[in-house]
């Protein structure tokens, strides 16, 4: 079985909250928590839940002989990182880089058949960010070992985040309120993320995956933007909708999860793009890569390489492919750019936003590229082929369906931050409250509708 369908959630959820909310206290509730996310990630990846509760395992001990070491606390860290970081090496890179090996040296090394397991770099950067928090005092190791499993397999975030760090939580893992008020926030969070993925990010990835599999000869420099801008909107409503269920079911639980998107593409620069957009990811590699390198406290040079290693290591992060890679490095790249020349930037006006767009869309070819090959081309039709064939334009027309072309204005006014400028409004938010909960029935009602006729497709990030 997979996560290639959402029906098991829609009706394994509603049972785990009722439950939840008929056992009495916190420890129970704990426990039956542990045992419902077992039962989902097991659902999905079998005998791989084995691999997660060893991870937990490991982690939980070595935070206990931490907290308990006066000498080697550094070398149970280093065998805690390797450890970690080879089992994520092992399951994610292995292909990689054998396949790397093979076409460099020219040698015929077998590549294994290893089969990724949903969600193993989200689980292993929490295990790992609760260690490093032992090792520099900011907590103490946790002696309740279900409180670890809890914060470790917990089923809303645990196969697509956000990236949850253990001092952000571990009070509410002792203790947390529950009330009607939250709860129906939560619902209304749930089925605003659920709305993301199914009428906004399906019907854009119907579009992106048209344009990205298309031939060379088939391809036109308007087609190639199209598919572009689409799969720029699919990721984001994506991404950010599997962040919002997940935030609104931990709500329903009494959890309060990290925002991890905060309307990335009304971004000012690629540095502020990156304050928005997958906000867990970039606030571990910085708390836990960049400012140990040094940050930016050795100079210029040594700035610019901490910041180049973090973004090869994000991009690396997406995916055992050098097009992640290269999209990492791209992004690295104009934010080193943009430290050299901060009075460039500032010139640029409203023409900023202009600029961070086109350099996100771009990059984001790099990422949906099955190759660099293709990659490469799909660059190169995108900016230099204007050429407008007859077979150019029937598959543009194809591209541009009629529930294409009435979604995209949708998307485009959800990404801005329009509703936020209302909620900044006093008057507005007593109506805006109001309408919120009374949209979010018809909005649950179309999400139901779409996924009976079969359109639901995975979430992009279940894959990393």
């Amino acid at each position: 079985m997979t996560f290639s369908s959402i029906p098991f959630l829609c009706a394994f959820f509603p049972v785990v909250v009722i439950l939840y909310y008929l056992i009495p206290f916190t420890k129970l509730k704990n426990c039956f928590l542990i045992a419902a996310s077992l039962l989902f990630y097991a659902y999905g990846e079998g005998i791989y839940v084995l691999l997660m509760l060893l991870c937990v395992c490991f982690n939980y001990l070595t935070a206990i002989l931490l907290d308990h070491s006066k000498k080697g606390k550094k070398l149970l860290l280093i065998l805690a990182i390797v450890m970690n970081l080879g089992v994520l090496g092992i399951y994610k890179y292995a292909e990689m880089i054998i396949v790397t090996v093979n076409r460099i040296a020219g040698t015929e090394i077998s590549v294994p058949a290893i089969h990724l397991p949903i969600g193993i770099s989200f689980f292993i950067f929490q295990a790992l960010s609760y260690v490093i928090d032992v090792y520099q005092n900011k907590v103490k190791a946790d002696k309740s070992f279900i409180r670890i499993l809890l914060y470790i397999s917990f089923f809303p975030q645990l196969i697509a985040g956000p990236i949850i760090k253990y001092h952000d939580i571990s009070e509410q893992l002792g203790r947390r309120k529950l009330s009607l008020r939250r709860s129906c926030q939560g619902v209304r969070r749930f089925i605003v993320g659920l709305s993301k993925k199914v009428l906004i990010a399906n019907t854009m990835g119907l579009t992106a995956d048209y344009v990205f599999s298309m031939q060379y000869e088939e391809l036109g420099m308007l087609l190639v933007w199209i598919g572009a801008i689409a799969f720029f909107f699919q990721i984001y409503f994506d991404f950010s909708g599997y962040s919002d269920m997940a935030i609104g079911m931990g709500r329903m639980f009494g959890f309060d999860f990290m925002e991890n998107f905060h309307y990335p593409y009304a971004a000012k620069s690629i540095q502020d793009f990156w304050r928005r957009w997958h906000i867990s990811l970039s606030g571990w590699f910085r708390e836990y890569l960049y400012i140990p390198l040094g940050g930016n406290r050795k100079g210029e040079t040594r700035t610019w390489f901490n910041r180049l290693v973090v973004f090869f290591l994000t991009g690396l992060w997406h995916g055992a492919s050098w097009t992640f890679v290269v999209w990492g490095l791209f992004h690295g790249m104009f934010l080193t750019l943009e430290t050299i020349f901060p009075k460039m930037i500032k010139k640029m006006g409203v023409f900023r936003h202009l600029y961070v767009l086109l350099v996100v869309c771009t990059g984001f070819v790099i990422f949906r590229a099955d190759s660099m090959e293709q990659a490469g081309m799909l660059l190169e039709v995108m900016f230099t082929k204007p050429a407008w064939t007859v077979t150019i334009e029937a598959a543009t027309a194809g591209a541009c369906n009629l529930l294409f072309l009435v979604t995209l204005p949708v998307a485009v006014i959800c990404s801005v931050p329009i509703l936020e400028w209302m909620k900044g409004r006093q008057r507005m938010r007593p109506l805006l409250e109001g309408v919120s909960y009374m949209i979010s029935i018809p909005l649950l009602l179309a999400c139901l509708v779409s996924l009976a006729g079969g359109t639901y497709n995975p979430f992009i990030y279940f894959r990393f």
